[in-house]
């Protein structure tokens, strides 16, 4: 799956437009590297992303197409702030 499709069907990020800036501003890392919006999200990346001051890291533990959105905080991990 894509990364910012993933950013929006986990909750993450609210819509995927959204997302797809984030990348494109480089605000998103996936394993310490700076990452495209179209790089394909696997279980056990680490994924950053800088609100402004804040930074959010979390690791992937399922990719879904789609997901309610009780459920959605169960495709991550966060691991640091």
């Amino acid at each position: 799956m894509r990364l910012d499709k993933y950013l929006k069907v986990s909750r993450l990020i609210k819509r995927r437009t959204v997302a797809n800036e984030a990348c494109d501003n480089g605000l998103v890392t996936v394993n310490g590297r700076p990452a495209r919006a179209s790089y394909d999200v696997k279980v056990g990346d680490r994924i950053s992303l800088r609100f402004g001051v804040r930074t959010v890291t979390v690791e992937v533990l399922s990719v879904q197409e789609t997901v309610k959105q009780a459920d959605a905080a169960a495709l991550y991990k966060e691991i640091g702030r």
